[in-house]
């Protein structure tokens, strides 16, 4: 193969020493276990948290007066049509 056709730097080697032609070591295995470990952990975080605020939203919703429940459901209605309406204007449907 040509030289000029090479993806790596002429000075590294095509394939490690152990043969399976993958340039990193078990230090850059277990970084990147400790990287997806974290990435996991935050994410159950952000669910525990969403679900904490919606289950304290819903219990004061509860709470409301009907009138205001009322409203509330209307301005979200409202919201999703318009949201609704736009994704069809965007996808021409």
């Amino acid at each position: 193969m040509s030289e000029s056709f090479r993806s790596s730097p002429p000075q590294q080697q095509w394939s490690s020493p152990n043969g399976n032609g993958h340039q990193g070591d078990a230090q850059d295995e277990h970084r990147n276990d400790e990287v997806e470990g974290a990435e996991v952990g935050r994410a159950l975080v952000v669910g525990l948290l969403g679900g904490l605020l919606s289950a304290a939203g819903y219990m004061i919703y509860r709470r409301l007066p009907d009138e205001q429940k009322d409203r509330i459901n209307g301005q979200v209605r409202t919201l999703v049509q318009q949201r609704i309406s736009e994704l069809r204007q965007n996808f021409n449907i």
